[in-house]
Formats: structure tokens, sequence, C-alpha cells
């Protein structure tokens, strides 16, 4: 890809590709007794590192720009938190980022601002977390907003698998600059070239894929079967955590992704959205909140002037809008 934020895509692809071995590592140490007692400790010691890694490597290159990112290390300098820390350091020794507790928890605290300004990156460290404990879907979703719009994004996603031309292996990434359409690139082999991806061309809504979240908390299935039954929809909607779902629509393998609002006071966050939105646009999909309005990233680190996400391949939008409507999802 050639054009705009140059340098900015190459941090951000080399910073999340580090993010994602991280990741990796601590999802590959998650035993059955881990998840047998709830033991979250793995996601967060994952979610502190990951964060880690991509502050720091946007410190070095764009000092100057804000993070707003979903964590800080308050806790983390609590003096019982030391070994907890100490298991932050090692994991980030693993790939040779090498830092003092105090440097660390500086890197992660970059990632601590929430007003807007007119540049700034949003990070979600691990977006999936019950996905992550799982074994399965999770995301590492950096984007950078510009004047109130995201004009790239990538998007990490270690156990997604590819599609050729790399053959059977899992792990992806997934970039967009504004304006010049969303690429696939190997997560294994950074000297891969990028594949261009593209949305469905569906424009029969019975013959949809819907794609939505495993976790009913986080979007109303119901609503989501009762859209799929009016639009005589009979495939069972693929569930996944994370921005994973914005990357399958991405690339035409499900047709719309749907983000439901579960309560009235809710409102979603920046980053489980901004990098996922760009890549989706880019491919040539359609993303807007249930009134039919673009989202609006200029109001910090929530998405307060929207009222759910609905995602989808462009052909299909104005037809799940309507019929959303219909049944009284607003």
């Amino acid at each position: 890809m050639s054009g705009n934020y140059v340098n900015e895509l190459s941090v951000a692809l080399e910073a999340v590709r580090a993010a994602a071995e991280v990741c990796q590592s601590v999802q590959a140490s998650i035993t059955p007794d881990v998840l047998e007692k709830k033991d979250r400790s793995p996601v967060t010691v994952a979610d502190y590192a990951s964060q880690a890694v991509v502050c720091r490597a946007l410190a070095e290159a764009f000092p100057n720009d804000p993070v707003i990112g979903e964590e800080d290390s308050a806790a983390l300098r609590q003096p019982e938190q030391a070994p907890f820390l100490e298991r932050v350091k090692e994991e980030l020794g693993r790939i040779g980022l090498e830092g003092s507790p105090d440097e660390i928890c500086g890197w992660i605290d970059r990632g601590g601002h929430g007003e807007y300004s007119e540049r700034f990156w949003t990070l979600d460290p691990i977006d999936g977390t019950k996905g992550f404990l799982r074994g399965e879907q999770y995301a590492i979703a950096l984007a950078l907003i510009v004047d109130g719009k995201p004009q790239l994004g990538v998007l990490g996603c270690p156990n997604l698998p590819t599609s050729e031309p790399w053959g059977g292996e899992h792990g992806c990434l997934f970039s967009a600059v504004a304006g010049e359409g969303a690429a696939m690139w190997s997560m294994e082999d950074s000297d891969a070239a990028p594949v261009m991806v593209r949305v469905s061309e569906t424009s029969e809504p019975a013959r949809a894929v819907m794609c939505e979240s495993v976790e009913s908390g986080h979007s109303s299935h119901g609503h989501s079967a009762q859209l799929a039954e009016k639009l005589g929809i009979s495939s069972e909607p693929v569930r996944l955590d994370s921005q994973a779902k914005y990357a399958v629509v991405s690339r035409g393998e499900a047709d719309m992704y749907l983000r439901l609002p579960t309560r009235k006071d809710y409102n979603e966050k920046i980053w489980d959205h901004a990098a996922g939105v760009l890549v989706v646009l880019e491919a040539g999909g359609t993303v807007t909140d249930l009134a039919g309005k673009p989202l609006d990233f200029t109001h910090g680190r929530e998405l307060s002037e929207n009222r759910g996400v609905i995602v989808t391949n462009g052909p299909l939008h104005a037809t799940v809008l309507e019929t959303l409507g219909a049944i009284g999802v607003s």
C-alpha cells in the first residue's frame, strides 16, 4: 500500500504483530485447571503486555500522539501486585522487549488519554477476553483517528484461519488506510505480500450470512433472531468474539454483523469498533448506527452519539435497518 500514512501503517502493523506474539505466548500457557478456576489472570497479563508493546511503539514513532486505550497501570503499581507485574515483564522479555517495572507501567499509561483531539490513536489490546480464555477468537485492534474519522486501522487476529495464498495457517492481520482499500497480511510471514479483501456481493436477504457476538450480553441475540426470521435467513449465525467479526465481513465470509443494544444506558467504546469499521468500509461495506448515521468518534472514549452498530456488505444495509425498525429495535 502506498499513499497517505505510510509510516503510521508500518509502525502499526509491526506493533500489532509484536503484541499478537505476546498474546499467543500467554494464551498457550492457559491450562484446563485455569479455566476451571475461572482464573482471569492470563488475559489480564496479556492485556497489559499487549498495551505496553503497542503504546511503546507509538510513543517512539509519534511522541505527540495521544492514545485512548482500555487499560491503565494504577492497579499494577500497587505493591501487592509486584508478582503480577513481574509476569508482564517476563512476557515482554520473551519478545526481546526489556524494561523496568516503572518503564512498563509508563508504556501502559501512554494509553490513558480520554479526551478527543484532532489526531489520536485508540487501542484495544485484547478485544474478546472470553474468546482469548477459551482459546478461540480475539483481536488486537489499533486505529488512528484524524479530525474525527478513522484514517488507519489494523486488526490482529491471531487465531483466525487464513485463506489463500498462505494455505491452512492461522493468524492474520487486516489493515486499512482511508481511500486505499483493505488488505490482509500473514501473521507468520512479515515479508509476504498482502492480499486485498472485499466484502461479499450478496443482495438477497434470505441468502445472507450473519455473524454476532458469542456472548449475548454484548448484543441482543433475540433481536438478531427476529431479524433473521423476518428476512427469511435460514442459516445459523456465525458466532465469534471480538472485532474478528469485522474481519470476516471484510473478506466476504459473512454479510452482516449486528451489535444490537441490550440496555438503554450503554454506550459503545471507540476502541471496540474504530479499526474494524475502517477495514469494512475500505473493503466496500457499510457501517452505521441503528438510525443510519455514521459512527461519531469525536466524543472521547465512547460512541455517545450513536446507538447500536450495524455492519453490512452494503447492498443489504437499507433492508437491515428498515427491518430492525419494523421489529422495534432502536
